[in-house]
């Protein structure tokens, strides 16, 4: 119930974590979440801020908002929140950023919540769902990949 991947950046990491952790921006790179708002006065990001994400399901639907807490946030290095309540998240997101090569590797990963009801839902539709998720990250960090490489000097 956890997978990732990464992809290097010919960027610097702060530069990457500008990218990573706007939330309003990630629109531009997710192929499942449109657009996303900070809450409860925040502008961005830090340990407990919240946000809500405008998500379609599998890039059709069902379309809804759901509700994420930051809970890592180290300029970069790694950006990481939980979807859902924030003391029991059933999803989380991370972001590590790795200097390599003159770059940075960038690692987005999810951890799914140990839940009867979701290890049951991963052993039944997992294969299908993991399949989605992979070619997500993959797409999110090639587009982020794209927009911090024309931007570098």
């Amino acid at each position: 119930m956890h997978d990732s991947v990464t992809v290097h950046m010919a960027a610097p990491p702060e530069q990457v974590w500008e990218l990573v952790s706007d939330v309003t921006k990630i629109g531009s790179y997710s192929p499942e979440t449109f657009e996303a708002e900070w809450l409860e006065g925040a502008t961005g990001p830090a340990v407990g801020a919240k946000f809500r994400g405008h998500v379609k399901r599998n890039g059709r639907g069902p379309t809804y908002w759901t509700t994420c807490t930051v809970l890592e946030c180290v300029p970069g290095r790694e950006f990481g929140f939980g979807v859902g309540p924030s003391d029991k998240p059933l999803n989380v997101w991370r972001y590590r950023m790795e200097p390599s090569d003159g770059g940075t590797d960038v690692t987005e990963s999810f951890t799914l919540a140990k839940t009867a009801p979701l290890r049951l839902y991963w052993a039944l539709l997992g294969w299908a769902r993991g399949r989605t998720n992979r070619e997500g990250m993959r797409t999110t960090l090639e587009r982020m990949r794209d927009e911090v490489e024309r931007a570098a000097p």
